[in-house]
């Protein structure tokens, strides 16, 4: 997964860029169909923002998070993201699950002694 880190009126210093790594990282565990990510990471006053955009196989996923303090933020956002991700697996993954069992080839219509 390449991931794309950015700020806006913030310095990203290492040990924040190692959080974001490390978070990150969860949501491949999860999916391992992400392809990249873009974080943006913005101050403003009091407000510290933190959105990402992911995109994985078939789909882009987009959060956003705004706390007083950024790895609450950036805690918020990945837990966003890992519920969307989870919700895109379990969506691609069941699409053709019970294929057969509707078909009208297996119905019995009637048996005869």
């Amino acid at each position: 997964m390449q991931l794309t880190l950015t700020g806006h009126h913030v310095d990203i210093t290492d040990s924040l860029r190692n959080y974001v790594t490390e978070k990150f990282q969860r949501l491949a565990r999860h999916f391992d169909q992400v392809i990249d990510a873009k974080v943006i990471l913005t101050v403003e006053k009091l407000r510290q923002k933190a959105e990402a955009e992911l995109h994985v196989s078939g789909a882009r996923l987009f959060a956003e998070s705004v706390e007083e303090d950024m790895y609450a933020a950036l805690d918020k956002l990945v837990d966003k993201l890992d519920r969307q991700v989870v919700k895109h697996k379990e969506k691609n993954h069941n699409h053709h699950r019970n294929h057969n069992e509707g078909s009208h080839r297996n119905v019995v219509v009637g048996e005869t002694e």
